[in-house]
């Protein structure tokens, strides 16, 4: 999935795998992210869609931003 400027207008928090996604995003929607946290959860992009490690993974480092997962 792609991200748009209008989903990150409404975002409160911004996560993301990588550093290189916080880049990019930085780079090509600095203005929408302005005040916005981005949390780094250090999962390698390596995965394919819903690979069950990768969603393992997702749910683990979610978990202490989003308790109820």
């Amino acid at each position: 999935m792609r991200v748009t400027a209008g989903q990150l207008g409404w975002a409160d928090v911004i996560f993301v795998m990588e550093r290189r996604h916080a880049d990019i995003l930085r780079d090509k929607f600095g203005e929408a992210l302005a005040g916005k946290p981005i949390i780094n959860l250090r999962i390698p992009d390596k995965f394919q869609f819903l690979a069950p490690l990768l969603v393992e993974l997702l749910r683990e480092r979610l978990r202490e931003h989003l308790p109820q997962l």
